[in-house]
């Protein structure tokens, strides 16, 4: 069966996958050598698990404490007015506190993951979505982190 119809895998894009999540900055030749491809078979595979969006980019990890912002907080919106437009999502996209924006179901529309510098900084950041929203929020400040960014599993 043809894995681009089916949306599935085979075990040799899995695993380059798998070792791509573990070390995103693995060079080519080290990845053809955990795989057990020739470089160029290797660097046609990621090409084309990039094309198809099965590999969505490359990030650095960076710990809010040493760049200035300690404090991670959930914030669920829910509309003040249900009839008003559901364009949360670009009516925020300008402040960058905010690192993820989920849709969901359930009463919230939204949930946002934030990190900001300080309680204040929170409160701050607060006044600004429901300004620019028009929304009501819930928040939960997160007091630490066992684990998070956890690879699905390949």
């Amino acid at each position: 069966m043809n894995d681009r119809n089916t949306g599935e895998l085979e075990a040799t894009d899995r695993a380059i996958l798998r070792e791509l999540v573990h070390d995103g900055r693995c060079s080519f030749t080290d990845l053809a050598e955990r795989v057990s491809l020739s470089v160029s078979a290797v660097h046609q595979r990621v090409r084309r698990l990039e094309q198809r969006g099965a590999l969505q980019g490359y990030v650095a990890k960076v710990d809010g404490e040493q760049i200035g912002l300690p404090m991670t907080a959930f914030i669920s919106l829910t509309p003040i007015d249900p009839a008003a437009p559901d364009d949360y999502p670009q009516r925020l996209e300008h402040l960058p506190q905010i690192e993820s924006c989920y849709s969901v179901a359930g009463d919230e529309s939204y949930i946002l993951q934030v990190r900001v510098e300080s309680p204040l900084g929170l409160e701050d950041l607060l006044r600004q979505i429901r300004e620019c929203a028009k929304v009501s929020t819930r928040t939960t400040v997160v007091l630490s982190t066992p684990y998070e960014h956890r690879p699905p599993q390949i």
